[in-house]
């Protein structure tokens, strides 16, 4: 048997475990254990007294994987980025965000919601995880919501929503962990986040203000807050802008010159900035305690899945899988542009079924070679290109689009994980009352995409300044 098929049954087999509930970790790690066994042993013909050797082999191979892979500096950031988050919270600024975003967003029809959306995106700026931001304002601002008659699905579904920035707005984990796989810049990528991710919070925001027109008494406004009032609850804000400023000039300086340091030595100091606030503002040891556990806690699990995957990807070069899909896909009779919706519309279906991480670890492999292969190859120029940018402009958009399509599938039916983070905050709350109040952001989220396809500047202006 060739090695391609030994792949494309693994493979399958690989999405079965998952579908059955296995862990995608496991899931990935197990199948590509198997794999390599597989194919060292086709190697030796199947021979009964080889198979020894290949399992020797094939362990050896995958027991190389989870060190010298997932020992990167750039992958140190992932903790540098989870601890703000979860500092920031028990320093107050959360609260004070959601204040100072109710005070000066409030009057708008569907206001609190507005400012829940405006609040998370800010939150997102210090915290490179969706489910901690959906996690932390289920606790303040649904409350808030209930208090002036929202819908409770509704509340629920606009904070599950919001959640989703922090895996577009940096410090994102997702980008950096999309940086690794395809081995693009960092700094570039995390740049890239900020204007849609930006932009995507303007377009929920512009989502709820016309459902609070069109439906009466969908989302009444927040009104009596003086001017004085509103310039008052800007400064608790402020520490967030300022970390927000550390680890932008640690990425790109905008005065000129070179960047004051590497993204991790940003994240490590943003860090240490939010850890002082919190000391400030009276943050006790067990709440210490709690954020750095649950800094650890969600590491070690991005940590197992990457260096389970990265097992299976391993063999995946073996089987040459990538080579062959981006040759077929290059050899289809239509538009690259229509191929390259194809392959977002694929990830929003496998995206039910799967968590964020997981799918772009899986996928990214086999599918970034054939997207750079239809724009031209990593080396073309923007005027020879079928999508009219570089190869590394190109590998910076595509990056953008599939994280915005690991958003849309954290809120996904059935295991979008922001809304079962939500529902568990919240004992009055259902997870199905969280899937049917984020509904609309599903259109939110396809016009959004759906800009950033037709306007590539609006992802590739900021690192192009770099």
């Amino acid at each position: 048997m060739e090695p391609i098929e030994i792949g494309i049954y693994v493979s399958l087999g690989m999405l079965v475990l998952v579908l059955l509930g296995m862990r995608v970790a496991f899931a990935a790690a197990l199948s590509g254990l198997v794999g390599l066994i597989w194919i060292f042993w086709a190697k030796k013909g199947y021979a009964p007294d080889d198979f020894g050797w290949a399992l020797t082999v094939a362990v050896k191979t995958a027991g190389q994987v989870p060190h010298s892979k997932v020992a990167s500096q750039a992958l140190s950031l992932i903790p540098t980025f989870i601890l703000i988050g979860y500092l920031a919270y028990y320093a107050g600024l959360t609260k004070a965000l959601f204040e100072a975003a109710k005070r000066w967003v409030g009057w708008l029809p569907g206001g609190l919601a507005v400012s829940t959306i405006f609040a998370t995106a800010g939150f997102a700026a210090v915290s490179g995880a969706s489910v901690a931001t959906a996690a932390v304002f289920a606790r303040i601002a649904i409350p808030e919501m209930l208090k002036v008659g929202y819908d409770k699905r509704f509340a629920a579904g606009v904070v599950a929503a919001g959640g989703t920035l922090a895996s577009l707005i940096p410090p994102s984990a997702i980008l950096v962990i999309y940086a690794i796989i395809v081995e693009q810049d960092v700094g570039k990528l995390l740049l890239a986040g900020f204007i849609p991710g930006a932009f995507s919070a303007v377009i929920y925001g512009c989502l709820i203000v016309g459902l609070a027109l069109v439906l009466p008494k969908f989302g009444p406004p927040v009104k009596g807050f003086s001017w004085k009032q509103r310039f008052a609850a800007l400064p608790p804000a402020f520490p967030i802008f300022f970390v927000v400023l550390i680890i932008v000039f640690f990425i790109y300086n905008p005065f000129g010159g070179d960047a004051w340091g590497t993204p991790t030595e940003g994240g490590a100091l943003g860090a240490f900035v939010v850890f002082c606030m919190a000391l400030y503002r009276g943050m006790r040891w067990s709440q210490l305690k709690d954020a750095l556990l649950e800094t650890a806690k969600l590491s070690a699990m991005i940590f197992t899945i990457i260096w389970g995957v990265l097992i299976y990807v391993r063999f995946l070069g073996f089987a040459d899988l990538p080579g062959a899909f981006a040759d077929w896909i290059t050899s289809l009779h239509q538009p690259p542009m229509v191929t390259l919706l194809l392959i977002l519309l694929a990830y929003a279906v496998l995206g039910m079924f799967m968590d964020a991480i997981g799918m772009l670890l899986l996928t990214l492999p086999v599918v970034y070679p054939a997207v750079m292969a239809l724009n031209g190859g990593e080396m073309v120029s923007a005027a020879d290109s079928a999508f009219g940018m570089s190869g590394p402009m190109c590998a910076i958009w595509f990056g953008i689009l599939v994280v915005k399509m690991a958003e849309f599938c954290l809120i996904t039916p059935p295991i979008g994980l922001n809304c079962f983070v939500v529902a568990g905050v919240r004992d009055d709350i259902s997870v199905q009352d969280v899937f049917k109040g984020v509904t609309p952001f599903f259109v939110a989220d396809a016009v959004t995409i759906g800009l950033l396809v037709a306007f590539p500047t609006i992802v590739l202006w900021l690192p192009g300044q770099v």
